[in-house]
Order: structure tokens, then C-alpha cells, then sequence
């Protein structure tokens, strides 16, 4: 019996190649497809690789552990290993120059014996070596950024094609002649797109909004449009909390393979699905999904309701699929919306904003979502949804609703100076209010007088629901703002 090892590859520099410069092109519609470009090309690479390797060795398909996520994990004959080695660093050589030496293809080979907690620490030395060393990692060149600057105008021709065909393609490729690149709908390999799970397949979530003529992809400013209330478009990201302690918690190869796959399939398949229910399927387009994590933009108010179903959708998977496995880590999903500030933002900008937004709420606190500057508990955004039907229904009932909603979100502000916590930063604590005649005073003054019961009982509602109080003190609730703020966007047009 043949010696077997173990390959596995990750690209590094994702997350500064989505942010790079936009493409060359001077039309924002051709800058939006560069940007998607990208979120495509670093989701398949890492699916086209391994596949590729496999069939130009003549290997079977089975081999493959898993993929996706930015790396993959390939079980390999021992005698394979010379010739993966060139294949990656030819590959490797290709995506640096596509990148402009922003992306890196490292990879790990180690022997296939003894236990697999043993086996992935070899594997995670040898890939920790490679970072520490960047003229050793697979395509990596000794002539200086000079080598890897290439044509500028191919590289975003070949990016922007990416980005206008992946929601109409039938099928990715790779040929030998430019192995950094995936090929849509050629090459000497070819792979169904599919969004469920398939031997033959590459699993893909890639639903894209239609355009109003319905042949193109909805561009960022026709999702604005479609927005309820202000017509701004937004970003909404989403990452797994902790799944990484989970992976190292596993026993085998065998489990490692299943719950990686276990989790790319449900972000690939559900995303897929939830998009294209009537609520969604006009309004939001997917950016990517990985192996724990995914990116949607599209009209601000959708996101919001497509963050509570995939939350729903996730807890539901959890509890069916790892209902055997002790402790919280790899249970729970953080996201955080971003709200282009208007219609000309970049979707860089937007993207960064949102991922700086998770950071901060995964940091802060896990199995929550940051939102209009807030992080709130999932249970917290019901609330706010509900604290903002009851807002806007005030509102119109008002003759100055503006002058409500300014007021109302200024509340925070204007009792920060009277209360405990000063400071009012974005997920910062909750501000309290020592004076309990002075909260009502100024939320008094702010509503007016109440002319009728069922205006009093909403008016009463909604004081309820902003402030929580005992026999001390006010307690302003972070989901009262978020609906405020919720409810201004609804109303503005």
C-alpha cells in the first residue's frame, strides 16, 4: 500500500484584494461587476484548484476532503506529491499576478499518519511557516513586485467578465494554459454550478437580482431604488462565531470533512433558496458564501429582514445537525449591516464598513448583529422591529413627523448628559437616567398631549418599550434607538 499525505491549500490576502481599487473602467456599473469580479473568482478558486489537480493526476474525485472558504484539503498518494507541488505553484504564480501580488497560494503536505490532532498541527506548522516566509509560498516571485504587475487591462477584462456572467453561467472551468484562472462556461475541466449538493458539481450560491429588464444584473443603484422608504442599498455580512475551536475539537479527518462540508453546504444551498423567495428576489443579490461566513448586498430594508430568517434558518440547522456536540462554539452566527451613505458609495467602502462592523460586534459580544449603530441580541431585533411599527404608526398619525423622529432620536443624546454613561458610541452601554421625572418630562414634551385613548395607549407603549426602569433609575434600551432610526429610514424619501 502507497504512503498517503495530506494537501492542504489556503489563499491568503482576500480580504485586502476585495478591498482593493476598483478596475480601470470609468462606469460604475463596470466598477460594481469588478467588485463582484472578485468575490467570485477568490469563492472558486479554492473549489476549481483541488478538482483540477485531481483530474490532471487522474485521481479519483473522491479524494477530495473539502473546499471552499479560501482553502481546501486534498488526501493525495505519496508518489503525487512532486507533481502537486508544481501544479500549485504554477497556479500559485498565475493568481499573483492576477492579484498584483495581493492574493497567495500556500500549501501544506504532511504524512497521513498517526492521530489527526497530531496530523493538523503538522499541517497548520507547515502552512504557519509559509506566512512567516513569503518568497516561499507557491507562486511567489524573487523579482519584486515588478514581475507580478502584468497587463492591468487583462487582469480587470478577466475580473469583470467574472462579474457580469457568474449569475447565467451553466458551468466553471480550468485549462492548463492559464491554471490560476476559473473559466466560466469552458476549459479542459468542466463543472456544473449548482447551488445543492452534488458528486459532479461545484455548489455555488449566486442569485442575483434582476435588472428591470430582467437580462442583466440589478446594478446597486436600481436596488437602492427598490428599497422601501429612503432608497439606499446596504451590505450585510455574516460569520459563524467560534467555528474554528469547534474544527479543532474534532477527532479524525472523517469529522473535520463533515462539518466543514456540513456548514459550506448550508450557507450555499439556504442562501440560494431564502433569496429567491418574492420578498427577496428583486431586492438583494449574493456577493459570496463560504465555509462559515457569507457577504449579500441589496436594498437596506431587506437585509434586515433576510439577517432575522438566516438567524431562524441557522439555529434551526444547529439544532439538528450538532445537537451531539457539547459547547456553544460553531452554534451561534454574528452579522452586521452597512448602509451606503448614498447611491454613489463605492461597494469597497460599503464591504469594509460592514466588515469592521462584525469585528467590532464579534468582539463585543457573539450571537448578535450590529445594526444602524447598535449591536442588539437576536431577540432584541424583534423587539426593534416591533418598537418600529409602533413608531412609524405614530408618525403617521402626526402632522410634523419629521420633527418627531429628530426629536425622538435625539433622546439618547440630550439624557446622556444627565445620566451615568456619557458617552454614546456605537454598542456602547446602555444610557440610565437617575431622574425619572426628568425622562418623562422631555418624552412628554416630545409627543404632545394625547387626544384620544388609543393614542394614549400607543404613546404609553412606546415609552414602555424605549425605557425599562425600576425603583432607581431609567434604562434607555439599545433596541429603542435602532427602531427609531429604522422607522427615519422608512419614512424618508
Amino acid at each position: 500500500m502507497s504512503e498517503q499525505i495530506l494537501l492542504q491549500g489556503k489563499i491568503l490576502g482576500i480580504q485586502e484584494f476585495l478591498l482593493s481599487p476598483t478596475c480601470a473602467a470609468s462606469a460604475r456599473v463596470a466598477n460594481e461587476e469588478c467588485f463582484l469580479g472578485r468575490c467570485v473568482w477568490v469563492s472558486l478558486l479554492c473549489e476549481v484548484l483541488p478538482r483540477a489537480l485531481l483530474a490532471e493526476l487522474k485521481l479519483a474525485r473522491i479524494l477530495l476532503g473539502s473546499a471552499g472558504g479560501g482553502q481546501f484539503l486534498l488526501v493525495l498518494p505519496g508518489e503525487a506529491r512532486s507533481a502537486s507541488e508544481e501544479f500549485l505553484a504554477r497556479a500559485g504564480e498565475e493568481i499573483a499576478s492576477l492579484s498584483n501580488g495581493t492574493l497567495r497560494l500556500v500549501c501544506g503536505i504532511t504524512e497521513n499518519l498517526g492521530d489527526w490532532t497530531v496530523v493538523r498541527k503538522r499541517l497548520n506548522e507547515d502552512l504557519l511557516r509559509q506566512r512567516g516566509t513569503p518568497l516561499a509560498s507557491l507562486g511567489a516571485s524573487t523579482n519584486g513586485p515588478q514581475a507580478v504587475a502584468g497587463d492591468r487591462g487583462a487582469r480587470d477584462r478577466f475580473i469583470q467578465e467574472l462579474g457580469a456572467t457568474v449569475r447565467d453561467a451553466e458551468t466553471v472551468g480550468w485549462s492548463p494554459e492559464s491554471p490560476g484562472r476559473v473559466l466560466l462556461n469552458g476549459g479542459k475541466h468542466v463543472w456544473k454550478l449548482t447551488p445543492n449538493l452534488t458528486i459532479d458539481g461545484i455548489t455555488m450560491a449566486r442569485h442575483g437580482a434582476p435588472s428591470d429588464s430582467g437580462r442583466h444584473r440589478a446594478s446597486l443603484g436600481t436596488l437602492a431604488h427598490r428599497a422601501s422608504g429612503r432608497k439606499i442599498w446596504g451590505i450585510l455580512r455574516g460569520d459563524v462565531d467560534n467555528l474554528g475551536v469547534r474544527l479543532r475539537r474534532v477527532q479524525s479527518i472523517e469529522e473535520h470533512v463533515q462539518l466543514s462540508v456540513l456548514y459550506k453546504h448550508f450557507f450555499a444551498g439556504e442562501l440560494e433558496v431564502l433569496c429567491s423567495m418574492p420578498e427577496f428576489w428583486r431586492k438583494v443579490s449574493i456577493l459570496y458564501s463560504g465555509g462559515d461566513d457569507f457577504a449579500v448586498c441589496g436594498s437596506w430594508d431587506a437585509l434586515i429582514q433576510l439577517s432575522r430568517e438566516i438567524q431562524r434558518l441557522f439555529h434551526r440547522f444547529v439544532e439538528e445537525n450538532l445537537k451531539d456536540f457539547p459547547g456553544a462554539e460553531g452554534k451561534t452566527i454574528t452579522m452586521a449591516l452597512a448602509v451606503a451613505s448614498d447611491q454613489g458609495s463605492s461597494p469597497e467602502r460599503v464591504f469594509e464598513e460592514a466588515g469592521r462592523n462584525l469585528e467590532f460586534a464579534k468582539n463585543a459580544d457573539k450571537d448578535c448583529i450590529y445594526l444602524l449603530g447598535r449591536i442588539l441580541e437576536w431577540r432584541q431585533l424583534s423587539d426593534a422591529s416591533e418598537l418600529k411599527d409602533t413608531v412609524t404608526r405614530m408618525v403617521a398619525e402626526s402632522r410634523s413627523s419629521r420633527q418627531i423622529l429628530f426629536d425622538l432620536g435625539s433622546f439618547y443624546g440630550k439624557l446622556s448628559s444627565i445620566g451615568r454613561s456619557p458617552s454614546l458610541s456605537p454598542g456602547g452601554a446602555e444610557i440610565h437616567v437617575e431622574k425619572i421625572w426628568r425622562f418623562h418630562r422631555r418624552f412628554n414634551r416630545v409627543l404632545g398631549g394625547a387626544r384620544d385613548r388609543d393614542t394614549q395607549k400607543l404613546r404609553a407603549h412606546l415609552i414602555s418599550e424605549i425605557a425599562a426602569r425600576n425603583a432607581a433609575q431609567v434604562k434607555l434600551r439599545p433596541a429603542g434607538q435602532v427602531a427609531l432610526e429604522w422607522a427615519r429610514l422608512l419614512t424618508e424619501v
